[in-house]
């Protein structure tokens, strides 16, 4: 079946990021036993990732880049935050470490990720860019599976697994 709309596509990736200098460096890799499962056309994936994997079919291969105004933008070297350290004076480790990914939550209790990027007596300075931010992104590709997304998948808004059964 050809990937399109409101279908689940389970695939096997392998993604790198191409730094500024050139290197192609690891990041990660799903695997057979655990395959990248996800409804396709609603949102839940990079839209220029979406852009490439249309209209492969189970068994096809692709390779291809994503530059970052179409992945995670370019880092904002504002992004910067500036956290108390009487913020993790009860936190069982104590003052995280850098390069340590704290857990926050904004106003309107949107959930991200900060990377702490230095620490003082005062603060824990901490980098509000996505992790990926400024990267181009290198994925292979193969696509495993495609098939229409049942329509419990479609009220949900996720697929529910390679065979449409939600596993928890």
């Amino acid at each position: 079946m050809t990937i399109e709309n409101n279908h689940v596509v389970t695939l096997n990736y392998t993604l790198h990021t191409i730094e500024e200098n050139g290197e192609k460096v690891f990041v990660e890799q799903s695997n057979a036993e655990q395959p990248l499962t996800f409804l396709y056309g609603v949102g839940m994936m990079i839209p220029k990732f979406e852009a490439e994997i249309a209209g492969l079919t189970t068994g096809d291969k692709k390779s291809f880049e994503i530059a970052p105004e179409e992945a995670y933008g370019q880092k904002d070297p504002n992004a910067i935050a500036q956290l108390p350290v009487d913020m993790f004076k009860d936190h069982p480790q104590g003052l995280p470490p850098v390069g340590a990914m704290l857990p926050l939550s904004d106003n309107q209790g949107n959930n991200f990720t900060a990377i702490v990027i230095e620490v003082t007596d005062e603060n824990i300075v901490a980098d509000l860019n996505h992790p990926m931010a400024g990267k181009t992104l290198n994925f292979d590709v193969e696509v495993v599976a495609t098939r229409p997304a049942t329509e419990e998948e479609l009220s949900h808004g996720h697929a529910h697994g390679v065979d449409g059964t939600e596993t928890h």
